[in-house]
């Protein structure tokens, strides 16, 4: 407990020291500061604070330590923070990277800074790194590691233990061994238990067995979500003849999937990701990241308030009316964020395909009018007893109607921006809402002129 106290302690010093002022005296008390705080905390201070400062408290950590930490951190916060390090240091932690995790930091850098990095690797080093480079960002290619050990399909199981045992220390994973035949093509995979397991002489095409693999140009969300939906340790890829290029780990698929759902939670509120921690992004930049879709939504808001000037003169007839905006049109942004957040998810884990599209409409039109039919009894009593029958039934068949137009367009758009090729995504939330309340104000002006006679 006292040791947890202590470096509890060291860890609110050293943020305190961080963010103070800097001099020579400083930077020996943060070295101090930072022997006694956990590796953990260490990392968090990292990620939370500016790249200035976390290129102060790098400088005092050990260059395995330098390297774990920087391994964590988003490529955007990495390219800021090389920024604010020797040359030294840069040249040890780059080197120190997988290619993969080196391709997504050049691609943040500046050409110049990639540049001069790329001609300080190894041979062997700027060749896998060009290689992933060579790919779009959002191709799996680029989050592959080329460094994959492959054995060939007329090899012994002694011969493939060889080269495992002779090369284990190159590739990200062993535990999963891809078979080649002649020029690189994939045959199926074999995992390093069952080389273990098998006699000495068997070949290993008798052990090869299918297994799951995916096209390097293939969308990096697409191949994750296949990745993850069947369970796999790795999964080879490969270029468009088939041949093996590389592998995909569990780690870079939890990145991408994290970064995806970040994305999709993000937009689905109104905001666009940041590409580093809150605490450490500026007031500017957490500004820009909302700013854009405040817009939009406050221009599509101005729909809504067109549609009450062209009814404003039911609501002179029957004032009451205006009482109950407020329950439908909520009643309606709800319903449609709720079928768009599902659809959406669905969509993602690949549920429903685009080709899927009359089947969801039927679907959420059945959900929304179970929806509707429950809300609108309940508001047809309510709104009935207190107002009078008309005005309930008025309110009863509006719920009914906006339930079943909202859930419908909430699934319906997330399936055409897939269409389009656009972010589900972003048809945020917020933009469905806005464009229920419209819709939705226009048929409940139009079941009260109707109901109630009015002119």
């Amino acid at each position: 407990m006292a040791d947890t106290t202590e470096g509890t302690e060291a860890a609110d010093r050293l943020e305190s020291a961080l963010t103070g002022r800097i001099d020579p005296g400083t930077l020996d008390e943060i070295a101090g500061l930072a022997r006694l705080v956990p590796r953990a905390e260490i990392a968090r201070l990292v990620h939370t604070s500016t790249p200035l400062q976390s290129a102060m408290l790098f400088r005092v950590l050990t260059k395995e330590e330098a390297l774990d930490v920087f391994e964590d951190l988003p490529p955007a916060y990495q390219a800021e923070l090389i920024g604010n390090l020797r040359e030294p240091e840069v040249a040890d932690i780059v080197e120190g990277l997988d290619p993969d995790d080196r391709a997504e930091l050049f691609g943040e850098l500046p050409a110049s800074v990639a540049s001069r990095l790329m001609k300080g690797l190894t041979p062997d080093e700027r060749s896998m790194t060009s290689a992933v480079l060579g790919y779009p960002k959002s191709a799996i290619g680029r989050y592959m590691s080329p460094e994959v050990l492959g054995i060939h399909e007329d090899w012994t199981a002694a011969q493939a233990m060889e080269v495992v045992r002779a090369r284990i220390d190159g590739p990200e994973t062993v535990y999963l061994l891809p078979v080649v035949g002649p020029g690189r093509v994939l045959r199926g995979v074999v995992s390093l238990r069952n080389l273990l397991a098998a006699d000495e002489d068997t070949i290993i095409e008798d052990m090869v067995r299918d297994s799951l693999s995916t096209h390097a140009l293939t969308d990096r969300e697409v191949a994750s979500r296949e990745f993850l939906s069947h369970r796999l340790i790795a999964m080879p890829v490969t270029d468009e003849e088939e041949r093996l290029v590389g592998i995909l780990t569990m780690d870079d698929v939890l990145d991408i999937v994290d970064e995806e759902d970040a994305e999709d939670l993000a937009r689905g509120s109104g905001t666009e990701p940041l590409d580093r921690s809150y605490l450490s992004s500026t007031i500017i930049r957490l500004v820009k990241s909302r700013i854009v879709w405040l817009l939009v939504l406050a221009v599509s808001a101005i729909l809504t308030v067109q549609v009450l000037e062209v009814y404003e003169d039911r609501l002179d007839q029957v004032v009451v009316l205006a009482l109950f905006i407020p329950l439908l049109t909520g009643t309606g942004g709800n319903t449609g964020n709720q079928a768009a957040t599902t659809v959406t998810r669905a969509l993602a884990v690949g549920e429903v395909r685009v080709r899927d599209l009359g089947r969801v409409i039927w679907r959420e039109l059945r959900v929304g009018a179970a929806l509707g039919s429950v809300l609108g009894t309940l508001g047809f009593i309510i709104a009935g007893l207190v107002y009078g029958w008309a005005i309930g039934l008025v309110i009863g068949l509006t719920l009914l109607s906006v339930c079943m137009m909202a859930a419908t367009v909430g699934g319906l758009m997330p399936i055409i921006a897939k269409k389009v090729g656009a972010d589900p995504a972003v048809f945020s939330n917020p933009f469905i809402s806005t464009f229920c309340d419209a819709t939705g104000l226009i048929i409940y002006f139009t079941i009260a002129t109707t109901v109630l006679g009015l002119s």
